[in-house]
């Protein structure tokens, strides 16, 4: 880079898999720095070393996918279930714009699924 005041969004429009700040103050940059895979503070910190002995991840986001993705991790190997639950006052109040969203993407049922307990619940069906 020219100057060292556009780097943070030159990395961050790269979004690297490794981005090392080989520089007198690397930490100076951490807080502009959004996207990248492993970032590797100074001169003594080459990638290689992250690569064989630091003993980081080395399963890290490639093609630019920084921007949306983190390097494998534990998580990665977990099973998540998301649970919802509303009560007749707060179905109230979000089902009409899911109602909306349903017909717009032409997913009637599911439309009908809201429509009919939005009767329900005010009494209408």
């Amino acid at each position: 880079v020219d100057d060292m005041e556009s780097m943070p969004e030159l990395a961050n429009r790269i979004a690297a898999e490794h981005l090392e700040l080989a520089v007198a103050d690397p930490r100076r940059w951490l807080d502009d720095i959004r996207h990248a895979g492993a970032i590797f503070l100074g001169r003594y910190t080459p990638e290689a070393i992250g690569d064989y002995v630091a003993g980081p991840n080395h399963v890290l986001p490639t093609a630019r996918t920084a921007k949306f993705s983190s390097g494998l991790g534990v998580t990665d190997f977990m099973k998540r279930t998301t649970m919802v639950e509303c009560n007749a006052d707060s179905f109230g109040a979000i089902a009409p714009a899911g109602i909306a969203l349903a017909d717009a993407e032409g997913l009637g049922a599911h439309a009908l699924s809201m429509s009919i307990r939005m009767n329900q619940r005010t009494g209408d069906g």
